[in-house]
């Protein structure tokens, strides 16, 4: 499966799922049980190269932020929602975390205290897989390897979020003290 089509696939989901990311994870199983099993084969590793570019600290900040808190779990799930939000809103926050701040569901989030997190979005090939052959996904031949995060900064430091992600931080730290 190419990049453009598992972001296809994605898209309409996000189109006949209701926007809610649950309902986007549950229109992507039925789209993609659809398919021939190799295809969502091709699904599942493409997710994981998504999963693994998207393994970086600030991105990772950023869920923390936003979430009051990111587990490594939390992060996983983090990265489902993400998915959720299509190709440009993915790719932009993967390349700039801060942009998240930009998202009007993340500003309310600030007022709000909403989290965002979407396990059954990382559930969609083996879900699909399931569906398709009554059968599990087989076990991946060629894993992708999820970067080293060498270089994590302290996300309870609020200084360090003003430094590392100064739109987030304005959204969901207090204000430093005069």
């Amino acid at each position: 499966m190419r990049t453009d089509e598992f972001w296809q696939l994605i898209d309409a989901a996000r189109a006949g799922g209701g926007g809610e990311p649950a309902a986007v994870a549950a229109r992507a199983v039925a789209l993609l049980a659809e398919r021939d099993p190799e295809e969502i084969v091709g699904y599942a590793h493409h997710q994981q190269r998504v999963l693994a570019a998207s393994y970086k600290v600030d991105l990772w900040g950023a869920a923390y932020l936003i979430n009051g808190g990111a587990s490594d779990d939390g992060f996983e799930y983090f990265r489902g929602w993400l998915m959720t939000q299509g190709r440009a809103v993915f790719a932009r926050a993967v390349a700039d975390p801060d942009s998240l701040a930009e998202l009007p569901q993340v500003r309310a989030a600030a007022l709000s205290g909403e989290e965002f997190e979407c396990e059954d979005m990382l559930a969609v090939p083996w879900e699909a897989y399931r569906k398709a052959t009554a059968a599990d996904l087989p076990a991946d031949r060629d894993p992708v390897r999820a970067p080293d995060l060498n270089d994590f900064w302290d996300f309870d430091d609020e200084d360090e979020a003003r430094r590392h992600l100064p739109k987030l931080a304005a959204l969901f730290v207090e204000p430093p003290e005069e």
